[in-house]
């Protein structure tokens, strides 16, 4: 039963969250454009808003890039570089506790700020309120599983959710197999995150997709005058 549950938790689950992700975001932008948004309360405790959402974005995005980075990059590459296991361990526990914590504190300022406030509750959607207490949640995780790899600086740990995030993407079957007997903190963080990717094409995160990226490489000024103004220079 043991091994029943792992396989269908960390060898089956990651597919069907990777495709509801890929999937759901394409039929979600292509078939309800109106609701491709975050939805803005930003004139109700706008200084609030200000520091919650940029510790949040900031945190999100230093914890986003050191997974993608420690998780994806190959074990050889590490190997070749010359860089330790236990000293990319220490790294992830310093650098991700740092992030974490910034974005723990922005997201318990934005969930304070939408739960507490009359105005900005009745504003929100379930899938609102709800999707901020899932990031609450996986961040609490996140920074207690801090306290567990203290017991494990020798990185032996961390190679096994490589092998695992890099053994999902590769398609192999056993994947599933490196994370079986890790700490209950840690699986539980990983379906969680996984389960975040389920959600994401019904929630307010499908606005990441339109970060406007391609405004850094704009060229020149961008023209804006009135049609009155645009008429008078005919």
């Amino acid at each position: 039963m043991s091994d029943f549950v792992n396989h269908a938790l960390f060898g089956w689950y990651p597919y069907l969250c990777l495709t509801v992700f890929i999937v759901g975001s394409i039929l979600r932008f292509d078939r309800e454009q109106y609701t491709w948004k975050a939805g803005s309360s930003q004139f109700l405790r706008a200084r609030q808003l200000r520091w919650g959402s940029n510790m949040f974005h900031v945190g999100v995005l230093m914890i986003f890039a050191g997974h993608f980075v420690g998780l994806l990059t190959p074990i050889w590459v590490f190997d070749a570089l010359g860089v330790a296991h236990s000293a990319k361990q220490m790294l992830a526990i310093v650098a991700g506790g740092f992030a974490g914590l910034l974005c723990l504190i922005g997201i318990a300022l934005l969930t304070g700020r939408r739960l507490l406030d009359a105005r900005i509750r009745a504003t929100s959607s379930f899938s609102d309120t709800a999707i901020l207490l899932v990031l609450f949640a996986q961040l609490l995780l996140g920074l207690g599983t801090i306290f567990v790899s203290l017991g494990h600086l020798d990185g032996h740990e961390m190679v096994k959710f490589m092998n695992w995030a890099q053994g999902v993407l590769t398609l192999q079957p056993n994947a599933w197999m490196y994370v079986a007997d890790v700490h209950p903190i840690f699986k539980c963080h990983l379906v969680l995150g996984m389960t975040i990717f389920l959600l994401f094409p019904f929630t307010r995160l499908v606005h990441i997709w339109s970060a406007p990226v391609w405004y850094l490489g704009r060229r020149g000024y961008q023209i804006v005058r009135t049609r009155a103004l645009a008429e008078a220079r005919r």
